[in-house]
């Protein structure tokens, strides 16, 4: 699992600084998180190809969250995409991106296809063979989803040597794999557990912005191994976070802490601070694994 930051900041964009854009990259999949002005700039910046980018997760309808998308979908359109896009975005996108397309006589030569969210509860919106997608409802201004990406438990592994050791035909090594027991080549049936190992443990990352505090997603994020969780101000500024709707990185520490998650990643920072350690300090008084986001910056996990 591997995420890129392209823009973590809130609000206006400036020379160094860009507003909320990641790209998580799970199981072969590669899943555009949020879409700010500019960031069609940072993916080719981080050369992200294009083309390997078929869903696209929008949080909400403010613009440092959206502004990009329309630009991104007519880039795509200039680079003669044919595969198909996926939108998971608020009611209300589609038409404001199908306005922009039909005004601007800028119709994609690729389907273009929104799935509309409104529900107010958790919802499986994404699901595949290997990957599922759950909203994460927000506390902010406007109707606001996170996003929860879980991988699903992969296959067994062969031990090999216990394979061979057990004479087992190379016929079966599909359903030894799928969890099967199965016959040796003297007809004898073999457990599945003496020849196979337990895959890898799968992964969760949960992304929260924007939000106010809210406990009532700790549920939802039960455990996750990577939560992103916005952290606009600190304690100080915390007399702003109430009627904005967002939180402090001593409440996204809290959060992380309830939900016994493995690992908080802060971004979605005011850009009033010059020295983004105070963040980190803040939060750690209440838990521990925690890092910094930044324009540019990767993390594998």
């Amino acid at each position: 699992m591997k995420l890129t930051i392209l823009g973590c900041y809130s609000a206006t964009p400036r020379i160094n600084t860009n507003p909320t854009a990641q790209v998580l990259e799970i199981n072969n999949h590669m899943f555009l998180i949020d879409c700010g002005e500019g960031t069609q700039v940072e993916l080719r910046r981080n050369r992200i190809k294009f083309n390997r980018i078929k869903h696209i997760f929008i949080s909400h309808l403010h613009g440092d969250h959206c502004f990009g998308l329309v630009g991104l979908i007519s880039t795509f359109r200039l680079l003669t995409r044919t595969t198909d896009l996926h939108i998971y975005a608020p009611k209300g996108l589609k038409e404001v991106i199908t306005l922009q397309m039909k005004l601007s006589d800028s119709w994609t030569n690729y389907n273009l296809i929104f799935h509309e969210l409104s529900a107010k509860v958790s919802e499986k919106i994404y699901e595949d063979d290997k990957v599922e997608v759950h909203t994460i409802p927000l506390d902010h201004r406007v109707y606001t989803n996170g996003f929860l990406f879980k991988e699903k438990l992969g296959e067994r592994k062969l031990d090999m040597n216990a394979v061979l050791n057990a004479d087992i035909d190379v016929a079966y090594y599909r359903k030894l794999k799928q969890g099967a027991d199965v016959p040796d080549n003297s007809g004898h049936l073999v457990k599945n557990s003496e020849v196979t190992l337990d895959p890898k443990p799968p992964k969760s990352y949960a992304f929260c912005s924007d939000t106010a505090y809210s406990e009532a997603i700790i549920p939802i994020i039960k455990d996750v191994d990577v939560l992103y969780h916005e952290s606009t101000f600190v304690e100080k500024n915390a007399m702003l976070a109430a009627p904005t709707k967002h939180s402090t990185a001593k409440q996204a520490a809290t959060i992380a802490k309830l939900s016994n998650a493995k690992q908080l990643i802060l971004g979605h920072y005011s850009t009033r601070y010059d020295n983004l350690d105070v963040f980190k300090a803040e939060a750690e008084t209440i838990f521990p694994n925690v890092v910094l986001a930044n324009d540019g910056k990767t993390f594998e996990f």
